[in-house]
């Protein structure tokens, strides 16, 4: 197994993709701290993937806090004793239109979504650079522009991918850390079903979508998402650093759908 003897943080990994990481990794001997928002889904994270609880912990707290990323690095360093891999998934995906963002809430989606993870990065970087360790960010194609409803979370992830390739240089040159990227596009997770019931979708909506948006004929799944996260963390994925790996089932940039 790739990742055996080896411990990972990774946020936002009581649900949907960050879940998913860390189910695969898990699946391929890793140690992990999980780390969420909602004590109770978190707890049945843990029993669900790891039973015994002998290769995890569980930390509940908000990446807007200043002190998180400290805390987070922290717990995993006082259980696992290292630090192999930094997964930086956790985010707030909060829609609002620009006439809807205020200051506040510009600020909210980029502590977590931006600041966050280069905090941790920078928590983390001693203890991976002992282990030749990596990190990987788990960004949006939202980076390249957005969606009109999602201005902010556009624009803390296209910060992010700027982050990434600027570290993904520097900290692997001087440091021997790598950084690379993971822009999903559409994921059906658990939130995002409930996200689009919520705005008035059937039950069935995944089913329903047509193949302009999922050429495949269905949304891509989380397991999807984590099989190009091992890849980055592995070394598969040999020197390669300050990588963005956009994962969608279409081109992204200069796609010219056909006109109704």
């Amino acid at each position: 197994m790739r990742f055996s003897d080896k411990s990972f943080i990774v946020t936002g990994s009581t649900t949907g993709i960050g879940k998913a990481i860390a189910k695969a990794l898990f699946a391929e001997g890793a140690s992990i701290l999980l780390h969420g928002l909602e004590p109770e889904l978190g707890q049945a994270t843990r029993a669900e993937l790891d039973p015994d609880g002998e290769r995890s912990e569980l930390l509940i707290c908000d990446l807007a806090e200043a002190d998180a990323p400290e805390r987070i690095v922290n717990t995993a360093l006082e259980r696992f004793g290292s630090l192999h891999g930094l997964i930086n998934n956790a985010a707030a995906v909060i829609f609002s239109t620009l006439d809807e963002t205020d200051p506040a809430l510009f600020d909210k989606i980029l502590a977590v979504n931006t600041r966050a993870p280069l905090f941790l990065i920078k928590a983390a970087l001693p203890h991976l650079e002992r282990t030749h360790g990596s990190v990987v960010n788990i960004g949006s194609v939202n980076a390249y522009s957005g969606e009109p409803g999602l201005v902010p979370y556009a624009i803390s992830k296209g910060a992010l991918m700027t982050m990434t390739r600027n570290l993904g240089d520097t900290l692997h040159r001087d440091h021997g850390v790598r950084v690379n990227q993971v822009n999903p596009g559409w994921v059906l997770t658990e939130n995002e079903k409930q996200r689009k019931q919520n705005q008035g979708m059937p039950d069935d909506w995944p089913a329903r979508q047509p193949k302009l948006f999922v050429p495949a004929g269905r949304l891509i799944a989380p397991a999807e998402i984590a099989a190009a996260v091992l890849y980055f963390l592995s070394v598969d994925a040999g020197p390669v650093s300050g990588s963005v790996l956009d994962v969608e089932q279409h081109p992204f940039i200069g796609r010219n759908p056909p006109k109704c």
